[in-house]
């Protein structure tokens, strides 16, 4: 979307979002430099005071450059990377309600590229590897989640905060969340929840872990392969990052979605209404339950069930169905009080927002239905190709899923914990993070039966 949101940075311990918007001109400065290297090419976001938030200017040259780099047979591999302590933290939500209160058209102009560019990163046919080195939020997650290599560091910080300023988890979120195993996708995107390092690797949402350090020499390495073959990029990735196992960095690395959190998860998320979520927060009673509760009651509450729905939905959508019902979405929720209202409290008035409706049971859902899937918005979209995918091509890259390591488990009764672990070790020639993402499987199974 027009990129997301600086908004969360004071939940985070982070400087407020008006430090990142500011006086910057968001339609003449790009905020990133290109370059090439062999028969690699990169985009570096470079705003880092800023947290590389992402501008109106920098939408519109990402998509030409990477549409070159895709038909041009030198180039092997692209990079996406963010200059500082950054991938991409968000980015001008306060630009767009300018649009809106001025009724310009060039929002819906500015929608209408940053969709297709979203689209086609996720579809990309020259290796992406996307380097979350920092903090990645929003926007931000719309350069990395849908591609092939996402890597992770211990600075590595995941956001999707949509629900914050009455928005709802978008660019390719609605595609990506339900694929996550259990319900993590639904309580990180009800929530709006950042998690770390570690717990990105281990929910899927990155594909790879290499400590920071070591990030320029696996570029160099994999720059040196001279190569656009996926499985063998894979491989150089897993090869380098098994080097480094007994790091300490590494072997400071907590995984916390587990155990008995992610039972709470997977038991009070599994409702298809937000209200039978709420109260299976409330009757579980836990710490951990109470927390995500009292979130959930501080979003706003038209933004968490559509969130909600759209994660119901987009399990069953392909990518490019997920993207488009985003956009319609967008346009829908750009002129509803709730989202101007988010907006404005979080970066100008910072009162705590006065939603409307004000609160979950006060949402007709027929109403909601109605308003939201049922009327088609005014400006369709059409992508760049029709690759419309219900499985990513390269999930296989990320650590095994859960339902994989399960499948593994009752097809050979009679193996061990470290039979199992072995098995996908093998397959994934010593990946780093298997061990855990087992053991993990493993004990909740056994807990289970």
């Amino acid at each position: 979307m027009i990129a997301n949101f600086l908004t969360c940075l004071p939940i985070l311990g982070l400087p407020t979002a008006s430090f990142y918007f500011g006086t910057t001109n968001t339609t003449t400065t790009s905020g990133t430099k290109t370059n090439r290297r062999s028969s690699a090419r990169y985009i570096t976001l470079n705003r880092p005071k800023a947290l590389n938030a992402m501008t109106i200017g920098m939408v519109e040259t990402f998509l030409p450059w990477l549409q070159a780099w895709e038909k041009s047979e030198d180039s092997k591999m692209v990079f996406m990377k963010g200059n500082g302590r950054a991938m991409c933290a968000g980015g001008d939500v306060k630009a767009a309600v300018g649009f809106i209160k001025q009724n310009d058209e060039s929002l819906i102009k500015v929608l209408d590229t940053e969709f297709k560019m979203f689209h086609y990163i996720s579809t990309m046919k020259t290796p992406y590897i996307a380097l979350l080195d920092g903090i990645t939020m929003g926007a931000g997650a719309g350069l990395s989640i849908n591609t092939p290599f996402r890597i992770a560091t211990e600075n590595t910080m995941f956001a999707m905060p949509e629900t914050i300023i009455g928005l709802f988890p978008d660019v390719g979120a609605t595609f990506y969340f339900p694929r996550l195993d259990g319900q993590i996708g639904t309580y990180l995107g009800m929530t709006g929840q950042a998690i770390k390092a570690h717990d990105v690797l281990q929910s899927g949402i990155a594909t790879h872990f290499v400590p920071s350090a070591h990030l320029p020499a696996l570029e160099s390495k994999l720059v040196s392969l001279d190569t656009s073959d996926h499985d063998t990029i894979n491989e150089v990735i897993n090869e380098f990052a098994s080097q480094y196992t007994d790091d300490q960095v590494m072997k400071n690395q907590h995984f916390t979605l587990c155990g008995e959190t992610r039972q709470t998860i997977d038991r009070c998320f599994q409702y298809h209404t937000a209200e039978e979520i709420m109260d299976a927060l409330e009757k579980d009673g836990s710490a951990f339950a109470k927390e995500a509760r009292q979130t959930i009651l501080k979003r706003c509450p038209t933004s968490v069930k559509v969130a909600l729905q759209n994660l119901r939905l987009g399990v069953n959508m392909g990518i490019a169905d997920c993207l488009k019902m985003e956009y319609d979405l967008w346009q829908k929720f750009a002129v509803r009080h709730d989202f101007i209202e988010g907006v404005t409290a979080q970066l100008v008035t910072r009162q705590p927002p006065q939603w409307k409706p004000a609160s979950l049971p006060a949402i007709d859902n027929d109403e909601l239905k109605k308003t939201f899937y049922d009327t088609p918005s005014a400006h369709p979209i059409e992508f760049l190709n029709d690759d419309n995918y219900l499985v990513h091509p390269y999930r296989h890259f990320a650590l095994p899923s859960e339902k994989d390591i399960l499948n593994t488990i009752s097809e050979h009764p009679t193996w061990t914990l470290h039979d199992v672990s072995q098995h996908f070790l093998d397959l994934q020639k010593g990946k780093y993070g298997i061990l855990e993402k087992v053991a993990d499987v493993w004990a909740r199974k056994n807990v289970s039966v």
